[in-house]
């Protein structure tokens, strides 16, 4: 009861704020003059209470306070954009979690020439991972092959990509990123992630595109922690892609893409990880229709083994459906299924994920939100307590604030 009555104050004060901002709203709109940048400026505040029950977290029940702040310049040549995401979180009851804070932060810049661009971007995280709620309660499908619980990461990616267009038609695009992911307590293996590629794309016509692309990509392993290994040592593994895609644009509300192509996978030690032949694959599919829209997605291929594995073959299948009824009330749901399977052993692993969320627009600044989600895992991995085995599930109830936009201006 005392939870309820902390919603409803935080509701009562959130509107009380909403209405505060009606005088400054045209300050707001002109944009403030005199500052040594100019761009758009967005912040958006957010808080929850969740409710956990299952294999995972059973029992527990924890609140959210969250926000992210987002900064965007005006510069058609010089396109810079920035932001940063964080919260902290705390237990009522039920079993602790080995952290409550995660933060992150993106930084994004491009040079825009006549018939070229270049682009560089960097974005560094801290989270915990909870596997019936994604990263750090976040209610998205889950984005990681392997489910985990009671797992602090620091993640850090680095990309460079230079497009050019050849003609009118077709477009060439190299890029490459550096990555490092490490698990703050020890409880998975550290892994640096390098990959490098190269394309070329065609515009056929008004509704077809084709594009053909080589990627390569290497994995080392660091930290000694070898969770399926044993007392085999291997430092890296890689593999070289190429690809051949079709995209379609069958009518303004139907959108279909594939890929496919052949994936060699070796490693530095061919006794652990045998030099193989595989396939890449990948599809999408987005209908936009009246009642709302609806996509499909599906990829095959070989990764770094999220930290759990060294090397796996993985299938990634899911889909979602988003809703608009009315002008203030938003229904989605989603639901994927993974299957991650080692590429030196038996080790398999299995994940189901679903759940569905309502929002109602309060006003023009606030929202509330209800929503339910669920994740089953079995996984042969059986010496690795932060590994999700069963069924966990979630129920959050929270509260949102959006003003609007700042304009700045020099």
């Amino acid at each position: 009861m005392k939870r309820s009555y902390t919603i409803l104050a935080l509701l009562i004060a959130v509107r009380a704020a909403t209405a505060a901002q009606t005088v400054p709203a045209a300050a707001n709109r002109a944009g403030f003059a005199g500052l040594p940048v100019s761009g758009t400026l967005h912040y958006d505040l957010r808080y929850s209470q969740t409710s956990q029950f299952g294999d995972g977290q059973d029992g527990r029940e924890w609140s959210m306070a969250s926000g992210d702040a987002s900064y965007m310049n005006t510069s058609k040549r010089l396109p810079f954009t920035m932001q940063y995401n964080g919260g902290y979180g705390w237990t009522w009851a039920g079993p602790s979690s080995p952290g409550n804070t995660f933060q992150s932060l993106s930084l994004s810049q491009a040079i825009n020439g006549r018939s070229w661009n270049l682009s560089a971007s960097d974005i560094v995280s801290y989270t915990f991972q909870n596997s019936a709620t994604g990263f750090s309660g976040s209610i998205t499908p889950a984005d990681q092959t392997i489910l985990v619980v009671n797992t602090r990461t620091l993640d850090n990616s680095a990309s460079l990509g230079f497009g050019h267009r050849l003609d009118r038609a077709s477009s060439l695009n190299l890029g490459g990123t550096a990555g490092q992911m490490r698990f703050i307590d020890g409880n998975g293996q550290d892994i640096n992630t390098w990959t490098a590629n190269a394309g070329i794309s065609r515009r056929l016509d008004a509704r077809d595109s084709v594009s053909s692309q080589y990627a390569f990509s290497r994995y080392d392993y660091t930290g000694g922690y070898f969770l399926a290994v044993g007392s085999a040592h291997i430092s890296f593994s890689q593999t070289n892609t190429v690809q051949f895609s079709l995209s379609r644009q069958w009518n303004p509300r139907i959108s279909v893409s594939g890929s496919i192509g052949p994936q060699w996978t070796s490693s530095s030690n061919s006794a652990v990880i045998p030099s193989s032949t595989g396939v890449s694959a990948s599809a999408s599919f987005t209908d936009v229709m009246r009642l709302g829209t609806a996509s499909l997605f599906y990829s095959h291929g070989t990764s770094g083994g999220s930290g759990y594995m060294i090397g796996a073959e993985t299938d990634n299948a899911g889909g979602n459906f988003t809703r608009a009824i009315g002008r203030s009330l938003n229904v989605g749901v989603n639901g994927s299924y993974m299957r991650t399977s080692e590429l030196i052993s038996n080790y398999v692993t299995s994940a189901k994920s679903g759940g569905g969320q309502v929002t109602w627009q309060l006003s023009r600044h606030c929202s509330v939100f209800a929503s339910y989600s669920a994740a089953g895992q079995s996984s042969s991995i059986k010496n690795s307590a932060t590994i999700l085995n069963g069924v966990d599930q979630s129920l959050s109830f929270g509260i949102g604030y959006s003003p609007r936009e700042v304009h700045l201006r020099k």
